[in-house]
C-alpha cells in the first residue's frame, strides 16, 4: 500500500535493481514515496517517474506526472513516444557514470593498442607468440562525441599518453585533445584514427551517421569501439568491413536491436568482443541525489538540472 501523504515516484526498469533504488532514495528523498508500477493502487498520485524503456503506454496511467527521470544518459528511447505528457524530462549526469564509461573505454582502447585479440588467439592456439608492446603515443584514438562522457574518456585516454582526437558537431575544446567540429573535418578525422571510439548522442543527426562510406574513410587494419548506439552505425556495413579486414577488429557495448539476435553473424566473429549494454550504469547511491535534488525543485518551481531538449534529442 502506499503511504497516503507522500507523493509518488514510480519505477520501472527491466535491468536495474529496484530495491537498490528504493533504498537510495529513501535515504536521499524520503518525502517520495517509491513504488513499481503494480504496487500503486492510486495513480493520480504519481508525480514523478524513474524509468529505464518503459513500455508503450507506460505514462498514460499517470496524469499528475510532473517530471519524468531517464535511467541514464541516453534519451532516445523516450524521445517521439505518443504517451509523454507535456512535462520536463531530465536525463542522469553523475561523476561516477562518467568515470565508469572511461573506464570501460580505456579497457577497450588498451585491448586493441596492445594486440589482446592476436594474444587470445595464440592462447586458444596453445601457441606462445610475441608481439613487441607499442608506447601510448604511437597510437591514435579518434573520440567520436565529445559531450560529457566523451570528454571525460579523451581525458583519461590523453592521461595514459594515447594521440587522441576528438570530433563534435560544434567546436569545443578538450585539454590535450586535437579537436574537430561540423561534417566537413570529419572524414580527416576518421582517416587519422587507428582505434574509433564512438560516443555520440542518438538523434536524427547522428542516426546512421558511420555508413558504409564514412566507415571506409577509417584507416585499413582500424579497430572501433561503440559505446554509444548502436543505430549511429550501418550495422551491415560494420560486419561487412570486419569481414573483409578493413575494420580488424571491435568492442561492442551497443546494437541496432537489443538484446542482439542470436542469429547475429557478430556473436561468431572472434574479432568481435560483445558486451550487452553495460559500459556505463547509473549507480542508486550516488545518482539518487541528483535525482533527489531535481524533486525538490519541481515543488519550489524551479528549473530542474539536465533537462532534455527534444528537439536536440539530448
Amino acid at each position: 500500500m502506499t503511504t497516503p501523504h507522500r507523493p509518488i515516484l514510480v519505477f520501472y526498469s527491466a535491468v536495474d535493481d529496484f530495491g537498490a533504488w528504493q533504498a537510495a532514495l529513501a535515504a536521499a528523498a524520503p518525502e517520495v514515496d517509491v513504488r513499481l508500477a503494480e504496487e500503486i493502487d492510486d495513480p493520480a498520485r504519481v508525480r514523478y517517474a524513474l524509468v529505464w524503456k518503459p513500455p508503450a503506454h507506460f505514462f498514460s496511467r499517470y496524469p499528475s506526472l510532473q517530471l519524468v527521470i531517464n535511467l541514464g544518459a541516453g534519451v532516445d528511447s523516450l524521445l517521439g513516444r505518443t504517451d509523454l505528457p507535456a512535462v520536463p524530462i531530465t536525463r542522469l549526469s553523475d561523476p561516477a557514470m562518467a568515470r565508469m564509461m572511461a573506464g570501460y573505454v580505456l579497457f577497450a582502447v588498451l585491448r586493441h593498442a596492445r594486440d589482446i585479440v592476436f594474444f587470445q588467439r595464440a592462447q586458444r592456439a596453445a601457441r606462445w607468440s610475441y608481439r613487441h608492446p607499442k608506447s601510448a603515443d604511437q597510437t591514435r584514438v579518434g573520440i567520436l562525441g565529445l559531450g560529457e562522457l566523451g570528454s571525460v574518456a579523451a581525458l583519461e585516454l590523453a592521461r595514459q599518453g594515447f594521440d587522441v582526437r576528438g570530433w563534435a558537431r560544434t567546436p569545443g575544446t578538450v585539454d590535450g585533445v586535437a579537436c574537430f567540429h561540423g561534417l566537413d573535418t570529419l572524414g580527416t578525422f576518421l582517416a587519422a584514427s587507428q582505434v574509433l571510439v564512438v560516443m555520440l548522442p542518438l538523434t536524427p543527426h547522428t542516426t546512421g551517421l558511420l555508413d558504409r562510406s564514412r566507415l571506409q574513410q577509417l584507416p585499413q587494419g582500424a579497430c572501433l569501439v561503440n559505446v554509444a548506439r548502436g543505430k549511429v552505425i550501418d550495422e551491415a556495413a560494420l560486419i561487412e568491413m570486419l569481414k573483409s579486414g578493413h575494420i580488424a577488429e571491435a568492442t561492442l557495448d551497443v546494437f541496432a536491436q537489443e538484446p542482439l539476435p542470436a542469429d547475429n553473424p557478430l556473436w561468431a566473429m572472434d574479432q568481435v568482443l560483445i558486451t550487452p549494454h553495460l559500459a556505463s550504469v547509473a549507480l542508486p547511491a550516488t545518482a539518487s541525489t541528483q535525482i533527489a535534488e531535481n524533486i525538490r525543485r519541481v515543488e519550489a518551481g524551479e528549473s530542474v538540472l539536465h533537462q532534455v531538449d527534444p528537439a536536440r534529442g539530448y
